[in-house]
C-alpha cells in the first residue's frame, strides 16, 4: 500500500504507538511479584478440571503444596504430576493438600488428570492471575529463543496461610519425594 503526505504520516504514528504499548507490554509482562519465606501467601480464586471455582484460602487450616508446572501432558509435567500422585496417600496422611496450577484450561487438566489418574487438585490459570502473583511467570530460554513462561516451582504453605519454603527451578521426577522429606 502506498501512502502520501498526511496519509503516511498518520499511518507512521500508529505504528509508532503500537509499537511503543507493545514495547510497554512486554515490559510490564516481566514485572512479577517476589515471594518470599514468612510473606502471607497470595489467595486465588481459578476453575478446577471440573470448572469449579477453588481459592487457596479454602484451604485454610491445611498445610498447602503448591506446584506450578509449564504445561499439561508435556514429559517433566506428566513426571512430576505422577511423582505427586504417586506420594498422594503419604501426604494425606501428613493432611497436606497438594495443588497444582498450570496456565492450560480446565478441560485440558481434567483430560490430564483422567489419562494419568491424577487424584490431587489441579486448577486452570490461563489468565495468569496466580502465575503472576507467585512470580513463576518469567523470561525462559529454550533453543536460543527467549520467551515468557511458568517457571516449574513448588511452595509449602503453612495452616495459617505463610509461604514456609519456595523451590524454585526444581526436577519434576525428585520435586513430590523433596517436599515431603520437608514436611
Amino acid at each position: 500500500m502506498c501512502y502520501k503526505g498526511k496519509q503516511f504520516l498518520h499511518h507512521f504514528r500508529s505504528l509508532t504507538k503500537q509499537l511503543i504499548y507493545a514495547i510497554i507490554d512486554q515490559k510490564n509482562e516481566r514485572r512479577t511479584a517476589m515471594i518470599e519465606v514468612g510473606m502471607t501467601a497470595p489467595d486465588f480464586k481459578l476453575a478446577d478440571k471440573n470448572g469449579k471455582d477453588i481459592s487457596l484460602s479454602d484451604f485454610r487450616g491445611k498445610r498447602v503444596v503448591l506446584y506450578f508446572y509449564p504445561k499439561d501432558n508435556t514429559p517433566g509435567c506428566t513426571r512430576q504430576a505422577c511423582a505427586f500422585a504417586g506420594l498422594y496417600n503419604e501426604f494425606k496422611k501428613k493432611d497436606v493438600e497438594v495443588i497444582g496450577i498450570s496456565r492450560d484450561s480446565a478441560a485440558s487438566h481434567l483430560k490430564f488428570a483422567e489419562k494419568y489418574s491424577l487424584p490431587f487438585v489441579i486448577l486452570a490459570d490461563p489468565e495468569l492471575e496466580a502465575i503472576k502473583a507467585y512470580g513463576v511467570w518469567q523470561e525462559k530460554k529454550m533453543y536460543g529463543k527467549t520467551t515468557m513462561g511458568v517457571v516449574r516451582t513448588t511452595f509449602i504453605i503453612s495452616p495459617d496461610g505463610l509461604i514456609e519454603k519456595i523451590m524454585n527451578t526444581v526436577k519434576p521426577d525428585t520435586n513430590a519425594a523433596e517436599i515431603l522429606a520437608e514436611l
